[in-house]
């Protein structure tokens, strides 16, 4: 098992090499000049997103969709992932990770006007898409759709449950002394009762979920800044500086350059926001909407809140704290920035990952049900969401290396296919965008 496990961690880290991250980062790029910076429309799509109204067909509301992606984005990397850039790459690894963010505006945008483009009309009624649907509609290459499908119906239980589940088991365990079972079982039940009820269920929950976990866990950050608002400016300081010219060693830490630092800012940022994954669009697909455009520019919103905002004020968070300094890394470097401030602070990030975790488990579950139904057909979800249900029981209890690393690499070949589509369809991108948001400003108009 050992072996199995050194060779899942090299084919992972190879597939989460720089070729990888390059590629991501290239498409964001290329599809920001492609849509002339469409992030420009981020103030008007936020508005957007806010609405409820039924405006088309659809199974959830524009709100529900976007909450249940940001369900299923912001989570384990929003923190722990933060902290793992600053110790590897230093300070300036939060600046990368903020570009990112904002660049992967455009690729999310992109996702899911294809998704919704693309998107069918099952004959249950439901609405159904995402890059399988993309790459089978759009470009005539069903298999690649089946690849994709495969791998997102595999990745979904590292990446979006058994990880997750693990961490919040763990948590507890560390911090209240709760047995792992209890927790797992706890979890378990919570799971069943939201996700065996569909989409609509998942909707209703992660509407109420997480708007309040963002925005408490975000308070939360800026009471720790503001306790510590005497070391803030040199924060932002190093942040900007050491972007562009790496941090030196300084008591336990070992130093880093710039290239250390942009590695480990783009890819926490990437892994982060999951913008070019392919996932975030089949959730997409679901919303009610009289237009693609319409509802890519709220999903576009997804990737400012988790990136720009969440990912943001953790880095500055650990940055602010100096606990880096000293040499600590991932889960134990955020622990100790946060627990800087007694009391506040292991709350702030307790009440974080817990509900961070749990909106990813349901946000997730979604993707691997849509992505079998694609394979196997709508008979085969129900066993699928049962199967959810036990892994997050056996992930609570259970630490399995071997299938994290095996769900990574799965995670990490999502974006081939689905970036392969943005590329290609990108002419389908740029006309439905000029048609209803560039000739006219028409996105206002439902």
């Amino acid at each position: 098992m050992a072996a199995v496990e050194f060779w899942l961690d090299k084919v992972s880290g190879w597939v989460w090499g720089p070729w990888l991250l390059v590629l991501l980062f290239g498409t964001h790029i290329f599809l920001t000049i492609r849509l002339g910076f469409i992030q420009r429309f981020t103030p008007r799509a936020i508005r957007m997103s806010l609405e409820r109204r039924h405006e088309g067909e659809g199974d959830i509301s524009h709100f529900g969709a976007l909450m249940t992606a940001l369900a299923a984005t912001i989570g384990t990397g929003n923190i722990v992932g933060v902290a793992t850039a600053v110790a590897m790459g230093g300070p300036g690894a939060v600046l990368w990770m903020w570009l990112t963010g904002v660049f992967g505006i455009a690729t999310k945008y992109g996702e899911a006007v294809l998704s919704v483009h693309y998107r069918i009309v099952t004959p249950e009624g439901k609405m159904a898409g995402g890059p399988m649907y993309v790459l089978e509609r759009g470009m005539n290459m069903k298999w690649l759709g089946v690849i994709f499908a495969a791998l997102t119906s595999v990745a979904a239980f590292g990446i979006g449950n058994m990880v997750q589940a693990n961490s919040i088991s763990e948590l507890t365990r560390e911090t209240f002394h709760v047995s792992t079972t209890i927790t797992g079982l706890v979890l378990a039940v919570c799971t069943a009762l939201v996700i065996l009820g569909g989409i609509q269920s998942i909707a209703r929950v992660c509407e109420i979920l997480v708007p309040f976990m963002a925005i408490g866990y975000v308070l939360g950050c800026t009471v720790l800044l503001v306790m510590h608002a005497g070391q803030v400016p040199e924060t932002f300081r190093l942040i900007l500086s050491t972007a562009f010219t790496g941090q030196a060693a300084v008591g336990g830490f070992a130093g880093a350059g710039i290239m250390m630092a942009m590695r480990w800012g783009v890819a926490r940022g990437l892994f982060s926001n999951e913008s070019g994954l392919g996932s975030a669009p089949i959730v997409a697909a679901a919303a009610q909407t009289s237009h693609p455009v319409r509802q890519a520019l709220v999903s576009s919103t997804g990737t400012f809140w988790d990136t720009v905002v969440v990912c943001a004020m953790t880095g500055l968070v650990v940055v602010n704290s100096g606990e880096w300094h000293n040499g600590l890394n991932g889960a134990s470097l955020t622990k100790a920035a946060f627990s800087d401030v007694p009391v506040i602070g292991p709350i702030v990030l307790t009440g974080g990952l817990l509900t961070f975790v749990f909106s990813t488990i349901l946000g997730w579950c979604y993707y691997g049900e849509k992505a079998i139904e694609y394979l196997l057909g709508v008979k085969a979800i129900v066993p699928y969401r049962i199967l959810w249900v036990i892994a997050v029981f056996v992930g609570s209890v259970t630490s399995l290396k071997a299938v994290w690393s095996f769900a990574d690499i799965a995670n990490g070949l999502m974006a081939i296919p689905n970036l392969i589509s943005l590329i290609v369809l990108s002419p389908v991108i740029v006309a439905l965008t000029r048609e209803h948001l560039w000739d006219g400003e028409k996105v206002e108009k439902p």
